[in-house]
């Protein structure tokens, strides 16, 4: 049969995710791009360390980010993130800024990392008060304020989970919660912290109840990642991809809250990793 009216493959242009050996939310990540775009990803070698400012450094060494790079060439990406939030904010800006040159050097084209994707997406939307939601424990949520801090930014309110591990399956109903309680003083925007945290259907329930400009990791990830092509992320109402979204924030125009997405089934269990307790 003659297949050739089909006329595909269509060309696809590409990003290529370095992330962590835990990252488990490879769909959240599709979720935000556009039919045209693919996503090549890749994983930092499995270390036995918990979620830690010990694994943030181990998962984010140059000479293992240029191996991630160099291993997703083969594909041609036009542009690679490093999708982890801890992991490039552990050594405050001199080392985000070091991580993004070195991955550039890998891979010969533009390159970023989380953590700088937050501070562009808040200047993006002119946010320099925050509110701020992490799983992690008080060290590794401390070092990203003092990261946000030498960036100019203030931290308002947190509200942090303490977790070491399993981030992945903490559900909206949780974020939800986290977020209300971090909102203390004036926040001009609310940051949720972690690529292993899961965002994407609360991010326009929490703008529409909060009335502030709600941005997650993958979500500034994705956005910053697509900005570099020239080009925007799809996906439900949401001030920073959405300029009627932000609009209707900054205008102060009432809007009741979305309604409560649907439960989401119990996950499987999973084994636990082996640890160096």
């Amino acid at each position: 049969m003659d297949v050739s009216f089909l006329g595909g493959p269509y060309p696809q242009r590409g990003i290529g995710i370095v992330a962590p050996f835990d990252f488990a939310l490879d769909r959240e990540l599709w979720r935000w791009v556009p039919d045209e775009i693919s996503l090549h990803l890749t994983r930092t070698p499995y270390v036995p360390v918990e979620v830690s400012l010990d694994l943030a450094r181990l998962v984010s060494e140059h000479a293992t980010l240029r191996d991630a790079v160099r291993a997703l060439n083969a594909a041609e990406p036009e542009v690679i993130a490093y999708a982890c939030t801890s992991g490039s904010f552990v050594d405050g800006m001199a080392g985000e800024r070091t991580m993004s040159a070195a991955m550039e050097s890998a891979g010969e084209v533009p390159s970023l990392t989380t953590s700088g994707a937050v501070l562009e997406a808040l200047a993006e939307l002119d946010a320099r008060r925050i509110a701020l939601v992490t799983p992690y424990t008080q060290s590794v949520t401390g070092a990203l304020e003092d990261f946000l801090g030498e960036a100019g930014v203030e931290v308002t309110g947190r509200s942090s989970l303490g977790l070491t591990r399993h981030i992945w399956k903490v559900p909206y109903k949780d974020v939800v919660g986290m977020a209300r309680e971090a909102l203390v003083g004036d926040a001009d925007a609310l940051f949720i912290s972690c690529t292993n945290l899961a965002t994407y259907d609360a991010i326009p329930q929490l703008e529409a109840e909060l009335r502030i400009p709600v941005i997650s990791a993958n979500q500034v990830t994705m956005w910053a990642a697509l900005r570099r092509l020239g080009t925007t992320p799809v996906g439900p109402y949401q001030a920073l991809i959405d300029d009627s979204a932000r609009r209707t924030l900054s205008e102060g125009v009432p809007q009741a809250p979305l309604p409560e997405p649907p439960p989401v089934p119990e996950p499987p269990a999973y084994p636990e990793y082996p640890t160096t307790e």
